[in-house]
């Protein structure tokens, strides 16, 4: 079973990328993000160990809560990545206003795992 830590230190990295990339948003710095598959939660989400220590929560919601993390989580990593090419290209507007809807799916992943860091 996943240490409770795990969901709270993959929030963490979760907030470090969102300063970077505000950081880099705002012409500081050299972020370029990641894919959804290099990210640390986004290993995790791919690892058979995944499955076993979801499947491992007493509360049978935590598939379902799982599940539900995933596509929000490369959506993320998509609009990220679209941010920093508006940012490359100029379009400082569009830029920004996807950062807004990053920060939506920000709100709806860092609520996610919480979720399952307060299942036993």
């Amino acid at each position: 079973m996943a240490k409770k830590a795990f969901f709270m230190m993959r929030l963490n990295d979760h907030i470090q990328y969102l300063k970077k990339m505000d950081s880099r948003l705002k012409g500081e710095g050299d972020f370029n993000g990641t894919t959804h598959k290099e990210c640390k939660l986004g290993q995790w989400i791919s690892s058979p160990e995944a499955i076993e220590e979801i499947a491992a929560l007493e509360d049978s919601k935590g598939k379902e809560v799982f599940d539900s993390l995933i596509e929000p989580h490369e959506h993320f990593h998509r609009i990220s990545h679209d941010a920093l090419e508006k940012k490359l290209a100029g379009d400082e507007a569009a830029a920004q206003l996807l950062f807004t809807d990053l920060h939506k799916f920000s709100a709806t992943l860092t609520n996610k795992l919480l979720e399952l860091d307060g299942m036993k």
